[in-house]
């Protein structure tokens, strides 16, 4: 099913990473993002692998799986392979969906576009890849 424009406006909202983003930019970035569905047990992304996008799940949940080990699930509103479109380096870990996944996928060059056209969406995506890397510092702080 082919979602709307307002429905991926909506969605994206709702993104931790794209909190505080204005609803113009977030129809700037819904106007990028395309709808990717995945059955249970696809691999969305592979450990290793560059990357050439990354996803904020719209529906559905996945595992994140370094090296064999589960490390993380994420759900709706979550991201994954941001790191990859960042740094240009393989992926740090597998993405394997658990259930029918749906995602709202950004390409690198779409996500670079946005860095450089919009700052205000750029500051905020900055800002909520430190909220999850500031979350898993303290985790495992002891």
């Amino acid at each position: 099913m082919t979602m709307t424009l307002d429905r991926r406006t909506e969605l994206l909202a709702a993104a931790p990473l794209l909190a505080g983003v204005d609803g113009d930019g977030l129809a700037y970035v819904a106007e990028r993002a395309v709808e990717v569905e995945f059955a249970p047990g696809t691999v969305i992304a592979r450990q290793g692998d560059v990357g050439t996008g990354l996803f904020i799940i719209a529906s559905g949940s996945v595992r994140v799986v370094r090296d064999g080990d589960t490390i993380a699930t994420l759900g709706a509103g979550e991201f994954f392979g941001e790191l990859s479109v960042l740094d240009g380096q393989p992926r740090s870990a597998q993405v394997v969906a658990d259930a029918p996944t749906v995602c709202l996928a950004l390409a690198s060059w779409d996500f670079e576009a946005i860095v450089h056209e919009r700052p205000d969406v750029s500051l905020a995506i900055m800002r909520g890849l430190a909220r999850r890397l500031r979350g898993q510092t303290e985790a495992h702080r002891h």
